[in-house]
């Protein structure tokens, strides 16, 4: 049986990026019950993409009565495409076949477990270059961070930040704000700010404007990079993708596009939205396996599940394995 829930997490400060400003992470919970076990999964619809949480559930709900009938993860991808109505199913049908086997989803996958911890970035939202810097200050025990800029005066985003965190590994995420003029006319910068990567600085479906754009730093898809088939449009525009659940839809196809884009040379970073560790549990097997890790996003919200992710000495200590893919549900475990 399939039972489909809207859940509100609010966050502790609002979170700012190119596209705008949240204040709460509203997402979809799937539950798949087979009479003895239960099975979860969330996901966030986007915007970006023209999803709501009503429009997720709503999709995922017309294939209630094919769970019935012991519609599979593989039969999954067939009747649904990318998005979070697929992912909330997806990584449902993850945590179900875990408890059903009694492994974890990490032994299924022929993983060592128990979970690693893992040198996630945390971000700085889009604010005024001082805010920024103190927020930055506030990250100046990790390694790596990231930075949410927009085409305002990205130069000084990126400088106030740098500046904060002298030693840091940096990454810079445009959200497709900017134009393919400011991109030429930021790469001074990026190489004085010794920034590792740039995400997604030009709007999807304009990606040919990098063709023969030589970039001084490594240039990642985001927005343009959802599944595997589309890896083979971005040869020559990007060296990197960023791998979400919620664009691949589900943990499945987030495994098939990390097998691909490892087999056709491009660098791996796994990226999350706001959401809690329900959400994130799913993403730590395909993190475990990428260069760069973008798993923050419960650590914005003012209330995450018991046994939620933590940040601690540096690293992202994993979710506990009783809220997701752990091989086990303990009784009074937490629900969404």
């Amino acid at each position: 049986m399939l039972s489909l829930a809207r859940a509100s997490h609010p966050l502790a400060t609002p979170f700012r990026i190119a596209r705008g400003v949240r204040t709460s992470a509203d997402v979809v919970v799937a539950t798949i019950h087979d009479g003895a076990r239960t099975g979860r999964g969330e996901a966030m619809p986007l915007a970006r993409y023209g999803q709501d949480v009503d429009g997720a559930i709503a999709e995922a709900g017309a294939l209630a009565d094919a769970f019935g009938t012991g519609l599979d993860r593989r039969g999954l991808l067939e009747r649904l495409p990318p998005g979070a109505a697929r992912n909330a199913l997806d990584c449902a049908l993850w945590d179900l076949e875990s408890q059903r086997q009694g492994l974890s989803v990490a032994n299924l996958l022929g993983q060592p477990g128990p979970l690693p911890a893992l040198a996630s970035v945390q971000t700085v939202g889009i604010d005024t270059p001082e805010r920024m810097a103190a927020s930055a200050r506030t990250l100046a025990h990790l390694g790596q961070v990231k930075i949410k800029v927009d085409a305002s005066d990205p130069a000084a985003q990126i400088r106030a930040v740098r500046s904060a965190l002298p030693t840091a590994r940096l990454i810079v995420d445009a959200n497709e704000s900017w134009t393919l003029d400011l991109l030429h006319a930021m790469q001074p910068v990026l190489a004085e700010a010794r920034i590792d990567m740039l995400e997604q600085p030009l709007p999807a479906g304009e990606d040919d404007a990098l063709l023969g754009f030589e970039s001084v730093v490594r240039l990642c898809a985001d927005e343009s990079c959802h599944v595997a088939a589309d890896l083979p449009r971005l040869h020559g525009r990007y060296r990197m993708v960023n791998i979400k659940l919620d664009k691949t839809g589900g943990l499945t196809a987030a495994l098939e596009l990390l097998d691909a884009a490892r087999a056709q040379g491009f660098g791996v970073m796994v990226g999350c939205m706001i959401s809690s560790s329900l959400a994130i549990a799913p993403a730590w097997h395909v993190a475990r396996h990428a260069e760069f890790i973008d798993l923050d996003g419960p650590l914005w919200l003012s209330d995450d599940h018991p046994g939620g992710t933590v940040m601690r000495d540096g690293l992202l200590q994993p979710p506990a394995p009783e809220l997701w893919g752990g091989g086990l549900r303990a009784t009074g475990a937490a629900t969404a």
